[in-house]
């Protein structure tokens, strides 16, 4: 099959839409189950793309959660910690520590449930049991990966009434070096961006700090390449393994961090003892817990803590969790590693960065103000590598 028709382009009076290859060779992927849509297909090959180079960079399977051609988060198969699993919603998944691809999901999903809502998924290795279990659960519009055994096919395939978008692809497939697309009828052509992003690219360290762990080089390199599919400008945060905040599409670079780094901030504050505490109301569903948990960690808290609200959501009402009391946690975090997809203008970034905990930073450099980036990052004893290498993505 070279050709696949689709019902509509990315809205409904868009058409006639179609995904096909110009070579005249098959499409490099088989529709296991559904009718996956325009945006669909194009979540589900960015997506790819993301977690096959993880995967290939530091040998950890990897998966990602991908809305509006964007990741939500990528994340590596390591075990959850117990605190982990709690703020993830996947406490009561058997066999879960068994399966690093189930893992590495239900981090990526755990990581920014509201914006992971009707996500499009991506593995990196074939999906097994466990991993479409927690994916059956949850609302999602489909996923990729390079196969299926039998038992994660027939739950696939059982979710939505049946139509839930089950795509394998082919992963030795390469594509043609040259690449094109089009905007208001006119050709644009480009060489792919196969710039390989690994543990060579942070060599040039700039900061007085030279001491990289290796867990660290993992966090940047998953930040990076979550990055290089990421729409620019984009800034990402990642600890233990996985992206915890992902700021996309941002015209300001400082907007990005800020972003990224609220994400981040609030992936750390619902592990703590008064988020996994909360005693919810009988009939709570998951994605109306994480809804009551945003709410209750933002400042418009009183809408769920109110005299005459709480009791829709809780069966024991909770203590505030004060903005000082959130910003008194936070101020103990550290180890965190951030990735820029081009270079930081100002130091406001590092200074942005340092509140959540940041001791890490890869950045292309390159700016007529380095020094004073450099300045900020040795003031707090961070380490810096300039990558050399801008990472946009449109």
């Amino acid at each position: 099959m070279n050709e696949f028709q689709l019902k509509y382009g990315c809205n409904p009076n868009q058409k006639p839409s179609r995904i096909f290859m110009e070579n005249g060779r098959d499409l490099p992927i088989e529709i296991l189950n559904g009718k996956p849509g325009y945006i669909n297909f194009l979540d589900a090959l960015n997506s790819w793309q993301l977690v096959k180079e993880i995967k290939e960079n530091t040998g950890f399977v990897c998966a990602t959660s991908f809305k509006h051609v964007s990741p939500t988060s990528a994340a590596v198969g390591k075990k959850l910690s117990d605190r982990l699993k709690k703020s993830c919603f996947v406490d009561d998944i058997e066999g879960l520590d068994d399966s690093p691809l189930a893992c590495a999901y239900a981090r990526a999903r755990g990581t920014d449930r509201m914006s992971s809502f009707g996500d499009w998924i991506a593995l990196s290795d074939e999906c097994d049991e466990v991993t479409a279990r927690i994916i059956s659960r949850e609302v999602s519009d489909g996923i990729i990966a390079p196969g299926y055994s039998a038992k994660a096919l027939e739950i696939l395939k059982a979710k939505r009434k049946g139509g839930y978008n089950v795509v394998k692809i082919d992963k030795d497939y390469r594509p043609d070096p040259i690449e094109k697309k089009q905007v208001f009828g006119i050709t644009f052509e480009q060489g792919r961006n196969e710039f390989k992003i690994d543990k060579e690219l942070l060599k040039n360290i700039v900061t007085k700090n030279k001491y990289l762990p290796e867990d660290a080089v993992t966090d940047l390199i998953i930040a990076l390449i979550t990055l290089k599919y990421t729409q620019s400008n984009s800034v990402c945060f990642a600890v233990d393994g996985q992206a915890i905040g992902v700021g996309a599409g941002q015209q300001s670079r400082i907007h990005c961090t800020r972003l990224a780094g609220t994400k981040a901030d609030l992936w750390h504050l619902r592990q703590h003892d008064k988020v996994l505490g909360l005693q919810f109301a009988e009939g709570i569903g998951r994605p109306d817990k994480n809804n009551i948990i945003d709410i209750y960690l933002s400042d418009e808290c009183e809408d769920v803590l109110g005299d005459e609200v709480w009791k829709k959501y809780f069966s024991v009402r909770p203590e505030p969790f004060t903005k000082e009391e959130q910003k008194a946690y936070l101020s103990t975090i550290t180890g965190v590693s951030l990735g820029s997809d081009a270079f930081f203008p100002f130091s406001d970034n590092i200074e942005r960065a340092k509140k959540s905990g940041v001791s890490y930073v890869a950045q292309p450099g390159g700016s007529v103000r380095d020094d004073l980036v450099i300045d900020a990052c040795d003031k707090y004893n961070m380490v810096m590598a300039f990558t050399g290498m801008r990472l946009f993505h449109h």
